[in-house]
């Protein structure tokens, strides 16, 4: 059977590389109350057996429902899994950010986060964060610090800081209808081995995902590979550019059929000229743009 494909996160001075599916479970508005809990555990499970061992999740989500959720989903099965949560960006002070990930470990009823991520950019000056996060790190309560939503200049100052070229992630938007990132910000992470988690990588947010879903050239290539047009969008998003792979996808499902579906877009190559079509229908961008966050 063909290994799934999987992105490598790089070594540091105190955790060995490690390969992680390029499909992983997101859980934004779990524990909100829109689909029945016992939904959403069994989905978070399901995903886990079928290979996406990812879970993402964040004390903003539901302020700390989903992160209660994944919790009661990991119980018996947290050695299963690559737990990822994000901190707010007015808690990542120097006193406050062990605070936060001390109350987002309750939550997750676990001792550590295998990546903790500064949700996005804030007043806060980075250099207290980093500072927290190496506590953190050297607590053995988080194994890896990454960033979300940070555009290139505020990557570029981050890896300036000392420690910030450890950086293990930067997760933003990103989706075959919003492709920025393409031109200054992945370029610049893929020179320094950083991979990306691409949030709403279905576009389900903005009310883009129907258009995404139902756009005639999707739903085209799609049946031609007896595929679904989300599983095509999936399998866009995590696509090896020049031989390598270095994007993670976060989907959301809490049906079961839609974990399966997510997984089976692993599997899922597309050839160049579906992406060639792809091009053509949503084009890569030609210049900087603003970093397209929801």
């Amino acid at each position: 059977m063909p290994k799934s494909p999987s992105v490598q996160l790089a070594a540091t001075a105190h955790e060995p590389a490690i390969d992680l599916p390029a499909i992983g479970q997101g859980t934004w508005y779990l524990g909100e109350g829109l689909a029945p809990r016992r939904d959403e555990v069994r989905a978070l499970q399901h995903g886990l057996a079928h290979g996406l061992t990812l879970i993402d999740t964040a004390e903003m989500y539901g302020d700390g429902g989903a992160e209660d959720v994944v919790g009661e989903a990991l119980a018996g099965h947290r050695d299963a899994a690559f737990l990822v949560s994000k901190v707010y960006p007015w808690n990542a002070g120097r006193e406050s950010a062990i605070a936060a990930c001390e109350a987002s470990l309750r939550r997750l009823r676990t001792d550590h986060l295998d990546l903790y991520l500064l949700h996005w950019p804030g007043k806060i000056p980075l250099e207290e964060t980093l500072e927290a996060f190496e506590r953190l790190r050297e607590a053995g309560k988080i194994r890896r610090f990454g960033v979300s939503n940070f555009d290139v200049d505020e990557m570029a100052a981050l890896s300036a800081l000392p420690d910030g070229e450890t950086c293990a992630v930067n997760q933003v938007l990103y989706h075959l209808g919003s492709r920025g990132i393409e031109h200054s910000l992945l370029p610049w992470q893929r020179a320094r081995g950083i991979p990306t988690m691409a949030y709403c990588p279905l576009a389900q947010a903005g009310g883009l995902r129907r258009n995404l879903l139902t756009h005639p050239e999707v739903t085209d290539i799609a049946a031609e590979l007896g595929i679904t047009a989300a599983q095509l969008l999936l399998a866009w998003a995590i696509r090896s550019v020049n031989g390598h792979r270095d994007v993670i996808a976060i989907p959301k499902a809490t049906r079961l059929a839609h974990v399966e579906q997510n997984a089976a877009a692993l599997a899922v190559e597309l050839d160049a000229e579906h992406l060639a079509r792809l091009d053509a229908a949503f084009p890569a961008p030609t210049h900087k743009t603003p970093l397209d966050i929801v």
